[in-house]
């Protein structure tokens, strides 16, 4: 072959691998090295007694209901109960009385229990009130059929004979008549709240909520009648001015007597 043919030939061999080097592109840079995650320290905890499962009001705690959780200082409440602080908290803390429910995971707090020297009833009890129990049928019949619960509201009648009127008339006059309205009910025998999905309640005792005027009215009822309940419906509450006073007032003479002669019910108003 002739040089000037050669010469050519490798003058084309170059032009098309440079060419084809030109069409395919540099080759892609290497991929980048993986950044380094640096995690945040955790929080800082300390651990804080609380109720290892749902407390009802009136539970009496043993050690299976407590337990040491951890929890983020910087959400410790002054309130809690901390193992640093109280080392001996669980122990010292079983034998206590729920005095408001508790839930479950929920900080233990020494203002919703009462200690085993302390009565429970005064330290549910509202300040200002007294607690008076009254007697009631252990068939309900004076307890709206046994279906009045712990922290319910009632309405305290009072049932007795008119001397007067059973004088004039000939014969026996009872007269019924409301006493008090819109009265807490604490406890109903020794219940003082529902459990266990309990709907009806039996006891021979309810025990009201009542300031000291009231509870000297219904002290005295008691001697010279008997004493019924009446259930009031939770629809009620906010609705009614009675309901929306802190405390329920005692109904005066102007309500009027109803009157039970032979079987045939009147109204009297004063």
């Amino acid at each position: 072959m002739k040089p000037a043919r050669l010469a050519v030939l490798g003058i084309a061999l170059l032009a098309g691998s440079g060419a084809a080097y030109l069409m395919g592109g540099s080759p892609p840079p290497p991929p980048p090295p993986p950044e380094k995650v640096v995690q945040a320290p955790p929080p800082p905890t300390t651990d804080v007694l609380v109720a290892a499962a749902d407390e009802a009001m009136g539970q009496v705690l043993q050690a299976a209901d407590l337990r040491w959780q951890p929890w983020p200082e910087s959400a410790v409440s002054p309130g809690f109960v901390t193992r640093k602080d109280k080392p001996d908290a669980l122990e010292t803390t079983v034998g206590a009385t729920v005095r408001s429910p508790f839930l479950a995971g929920e900080p233990i707090r020494a203002q919703k229990l009462v200690r085993p020297e302390s009565g429970f009833m005064a330290a549910i009890l509202p300040a200002g009130m007294r607690a008076v129990a009254i007697v009631t049928d252990s068939r309900g019949t004076n307890s709206a059929g046994g279906f009045i619960l712990p922290n319910d509201r009632v309405d305290v009648i009072r049932t007795f004979r008119d001397d007067a009127a059973s004088k004039n008339a000939g014969s026996d006059v009872q007269v019924s008549q409301t006493i008090l309205r819109d009265i807490r009910v604490l406890a109903v025998g020794q219940l003082i709240q529902e459990k266990n999905g309990t709907n009806v309640v039996t006891g021979e005792t309810a025990t009201l909520a009542l300031t000291p005027p009231q509870a000297e009215t219904v002290t005295l009822a008691q001697k010279i009648g008997s004493l019924s309940l009446a259930l009031r419906s939770l629809a009620d509450a906010g609705h009614t001015a009675e309901a929306e006073t802190p405390v329920a007032e005692a109904a005066g003479p102007e309500q009027g007597l109803t009157v039970v002669r032979f079987g045939i019910t009147r109204q009297h108003t004063p």
